[in-house]
């Protein structure tokens, strides 16, 4: 039971990335007062849970309409979670839990950030809603890890949230060594664990189609 949460934990603090998030918005809000950056933060982190809630609670049902099996779900959602712990481990941007430059850009334009860039795709991104799915097919009928899924998202959103508060003082502890440090740990843990989706919906496919 236990160990389900820690992997939901793990997958979501790495897919989200509360540290890299806080980086980002302190970047785009520089200019911006206190309160109305606290405003932004705690609506970017609402539309974000409800983006990812969505997901969860109606995922599945998608699944099925496209035909599409939970062996394929964890296969390629086991490619996709490699893909992004590998450019953590790097310390390289990506498109899945990042902005691209054009992103940046048109974020810098706009007067209220927290729809874009910072619910979606910082927060709820590819790499989260894509972990959402993946987490909540494996748990299939089980609800109590369902609902250590949800409670899950909901932890790591609120430690984004947090962070995103206190994004000033966490850059000037940690320094961009420390934020490398942290994102590259978790790099392994995400690599890891989509190396076993991966290797669960290949053993998943290759049982069933024998």
């Amino acid at each position: 039971m236990y160990e389900y949460a820690a992997v939901a934990l793990t997958t979501f603090f790495a897919t989200i990335g509360p540290i890299d998030v806080a980086t980002m918005f302190a970047a785009f809000t520089v200019a911006i007062p206190r309160r109305e950056r606290r405003r932004i933060a705690v609506k970017a982190c609402l539309i974000a849970l409800g983006i990812l809630f969505v997901f969860a609670i109606v995922g599945q049902f998608i699944l099925e309409s496209l035909g599409i099996s939970l062996a394929a779900l964890r296969a390629a959602g086991g490619i996709l979670l490699l893909l992004i712990g590998i450019d953590m481990v790097f310390a390289r941007p990506s498109g899945a839990t990042s902005t691209t430059i054009d992103e940046d850009n048109e974020a810098i334009e706009k007067h209220d950030i927290a729809v874009f860039p910072l619910a979606t795709p910082l927060i709820a991104g590819p790499g989260a809603i894509g972990a959402t799915l993946l987490l909540m097919a494996d748990a299939h009928t089980n609800v109590l890890h369902q609902a250590m899924v949800l409670a899950s998202m909901v932890v790591i959103i609120g430690v984004t949230l947090v962070s995103m508060l206190m994004a000033s003082e966490i850059n000037r502890f940690l320094g961009l060594t420390g934020i490398q440090v942290i994102t590259r740990v978790f790099g392994i843990l995400l690599s890891a664990l989509a190396v076993q989706f991966l290797f669960d919906g290949i053993a998943q496919a290759n049982l069933f189609g024998g």
